[in-house]
């Protein structure tokens, strides 16, 4: 299943997709489906802030600037990491962090502070990695320590997750009888 914002890119075949138009829309699909799932692999935050208010129509420009008052938006990755069920190990968690400076350092707080099973840190400042390239270096982050891949196409990086996601499914399956 995927639940994913508005794009313009096609879904994959075969996938159920969910469409949200906002943040929390993104927050109730994933939560609602949660319990039912077997991992999630969280692409990147929506938003960390949300304006307080929409207009429910234009607002005419005026004389003078414009100030948006924010909110915090809910932390997707860091409610599923508060679920009951996590305390077996369900849903597998996978998460990213985008940093520009403390990498991994950030990256594993990250991680510890969300209750997150895998963080796949992305330092996007560094060359031939980040958003506006078709290739990526990133280091896997669990409790067994850290795992820094070379450069690699994000097609490779994206097998390499889904390989780590299914050992990560089989360790906490439970001991058979």
């Amino acid at each position: 299943m995927l639940v994913t914002g508005p794009t313009h890119l096609d879904p994959p075949a075969g996938v159920e997709v969910v469409r949200v138009r906002s943040a929390a829309d993104m927050h109730q699909a994933v939560m609602a489906r949660a319990a039912a799932t077997d991992a999630v692999v969280m692409a990147a935050a929506v938003a960390d802030y949300t304006p307080e208010s929409v207009a429910d129509r234009k607002v005419a420009k005026a004389e003078g600037g414009w100030t948006v008052p924010l909110t915090r938006t809910v932390d997707i990755l860091a409610a599923l990491g508060a679920l009951p069920s996590r305390a077996s190990r369900r849903p597998v968690l996978i998460g990213f962090a985008a940093e520009t400076h403390d990498v991994l350092d950030h990256a594993d707080a990250k991680r510890r502070r969300k209750g997150v099973d895998l963080i796949v840190a992305n330092d996007v400042a560094a060359a031939g990695a980040g958003f506006e390239v078709d290739t990526n270096v990133v280091t896997f982050i669990d409790d067994a320590g850290r795992d820094t891949l070379p450069l690699l196409s994000k097609a490779e990086v994206a097998g390499r997750i889904l390989d780590r996601r299914a050992a990560l499914l089989q360790a906490a399956e439970p001991p058979r009888s």
